[in-house]
């Protein structure tokens, strides 16, 4: 009798949370999750967003404001526009640069 090799069976891990409503906008939040200012919604689609960081400086015992800029994915769905605050979250690669889908516009922050 010959011995059959065995059938590695699928198991449904944990799946992430879905964003878009659409069968064509589903992208799966795998990463970091970030919130920051719409600073551009110009391009289609996507959305510049600024966030600011204070980073610690040990050696002058004082803090520096860092900002940093992410492009992020913008659904037709949530459609975010300059000024919002919004809430991005990793996904994977949509193109060159963008790497990060907006989740939701936060309506708590004020300027």
């Amino acid at each position: 009798m010959a011995k059959e090799k065995g059938v590695k069976k699928k198991t449904n891990a944990a799946k992430a949370p879905i964003l878009a409503k659409k069968e064509e906008e589903k992208y799966a939040i795998r990463g970091n999750i970030f919130e920051g200012k719409v600073i551009s919604a110009k391009a289609s689609k996507t959305v510049n967003v600024e966030r600011e960081l204070t980073q610690y400086i040990p050696k002058y015992e004082r803090y520096k404001k860092i900002r940093s800029r992410i492009k992020a994915h913008n659904p037709e769905s949530i459609n975010a526009k300059e000024g919002e605050w919004v809430r991005i979250g990793e996904t994977r690669r949509i193109s060159k640069t963008k790497n990060f889908v907006v989740m939701e516009v936060l309506k708590d922050k004020k300027q």
